[in-house]
């Protein structure tokens, strides 16, 4: 069984990211803003930043697996139900410090925001 993302989910070009930033929607939520691109590709592809101020280190780092996790549940259900298909999204998920206390409240949060990019 799958524990983390792959290599291939992960967003890691400058590039790739600044296009999503400039052309992407974006969602907003307290504390958090999800920025979306179709990516003609087979999978999903994810990345989370948390703002400069937020935390340190330590929670900088504590929120990225949270969402990684996250991100990873919701996909294995949506892949689920869609039959194994996947959108072909880049997703970008900024994290500000403040409202996002808990796992489950961002937990709640994250997969509200990714439900709103489903039903466009």
């Amino acid at each position: 069984m799958r524990r983390s993302l792959t290599k291939i989910e992960i967003l890691r070009k400058k590039e790739d990211i600044n296009r999503i930033f400039s052309k992407g929607r974006r969602y907003n939520l307290d504390g958090m803003r999800l920025i979306s691109l179709s990516n003609n590709l087979s999978y999903d592809r994810f990345i989370v930043i948390p703002a400069k101020k937020y935390g340190n280190s330590v929670a900088r780092n504590k929120i990225r697996r949270q969402a990684k996790e996250i991100f990873r549940n919701w996909e294995k259900r949506h892949s689920d139900i869609n039959g194994g298909q996947s959108d072909g999204l880049d997703i970008i998920l900024v994290v500000y410090p403040g409202r996002v206390s808990g796992f489950s409240l961002l937990e709640s949060d994250f997969h509200s925001l990714l439900d709103r990019i489903i039903r466009k």
